[in-house]
């Protein structure tokens, strides 16, 4: 049997003054959103020199000394933006917290003069600054394609995530530690809570997406591509039209190899209606799928899913 592919959709062509051509980009990306739940984005807006500036940096915070992370880290992290230790989340319906680490840089982050930002790395909030302005510019041509493939206005989804807490996260997966938890994965099985994830292509492979036939496919992007998926919100909103596919991060062959990826979450301002669209209740079916919610009550619920207890740090053994 033939293994399946992960379409590819040539940015420029969404924006093409031919109207054929954007129209069947348009096309492309929405069958791929129904049909797989992920595509891959070629020549985007998004500068490969920004993508490698920001892994830079982000590599030069993660390798600081543990204390100075830690100061970074606080309560409701998820909606202050900072830093998040290694073992704090975990996927849903899962009992083993994440081999990783991670911070947000977050609508609020970015707004707020209290928000945290590492002193010792003086680069870190510019270079991660331009890239959420880079991603954000790139998520509204996306969003305003998804929009109009669901036969909806252009702004529909912009409008909804215009003042969103979007979150850029820069999540570091250490070299493995000695004596891993049984069954611990550097991300577990998941779906993205949110409209849609837009990932620049990480530093090293693992990521994987669990196809319709019940095989994990892996996913491999080049630099200056960046993976876009399904999250759960925009499926509750289209009634399962498109889906929110399943993936995860496995481990690496070699336990000295070091991972960092950069998924940026678009989401909606949380009074947005998340109920199954009317005229997507028709067209997959009549049958309402999805429950009435606010993008709000949604995020909530699922990070409480995702809580775990921090696992020790990578390397240190355990009594």
């Amino acid at each position: 049997m033939t293994q399946p592919t992960i379409p590819v959709i040539h940015y420029p062509n969404l924006l093409s003054p031919d109207l054929g051509v954007r129209q069947g980009a348009m096309s492309a990306l929405g069958q791929a959103l129904e049909n797989t739940g992920f595509f891959i984005l070629a020549q985007s807006q998004v500068a490969p020199e920004v993508v490698r500036r920001a892994y830079q940096t982000a590599t030069e915070f993660f390798t600081l000394p543990e204390a100075a992370k830690r100061q970074y880290e606080g309560p409701n992290s998820n909606h202050r933006g900072g830093f998040s230790g290694f073992g704090s989340e975990q996927a849903k319906g899962h009992t083993v917290p994440d081999l990783k680490e991670f911070w947000h840089v977050n609508h609020h982050s970015l707004t707020q003069a209290t928000a945290p930002w590492p002193a010792e790395v003086p680069a870190f909030r510019p270079v991660m600054t331009r890239l959420y302005q880079q991603l954000t510019v790139c998520a509204k041509v996306l969003l305003e394609a998804c929009a109009l493939y669901l036969g909806q206005p252009a702004a529909w989804l912009v409008d909804m995530a215009e003042g969103g807490n979007t979150v850029l996260r820069l999540a570091h997966y250490p070299p493995m530690p000695a004596s891993p938890m049984p069954g611990s994965l550097r991300a577990a099985p998941h779906e993205d809570i949110n409209l849609i994830t837009l990932l620049c292509a990480a530093t090293a492979p693992g990521l994987e997406i669990l196809t319709g036939s019940g095989q994990w496919l892996p996913v491999h992007a080049s630099p200056d591509q960046i993976v876009v998926d399904t999250g759960d919100m925009l499926q509750n909103l289209t009634n399962g039209l498109f889906k929110s596919t399943t993936h995860r991060v496995v481990n690496p062959n070699q336990g000295n190899q070091r991972r960092l990826s950069m998924p940026f979450f678009v989401h909606p301002r949380p009074e947005t209606d998340l109920s199954p669209q009317p005229v997507l209740v028709e067209r997959t079916g009549g049958v309402v799928r999805y429950p009435a919610i606010t993008a709000g009550e949604y995020l909530e619920q699922r990070l409480q899913e995702i809580k775990a207890v921090p696992l020790p740090q990578p390397g240190l053994e355990t009594a």
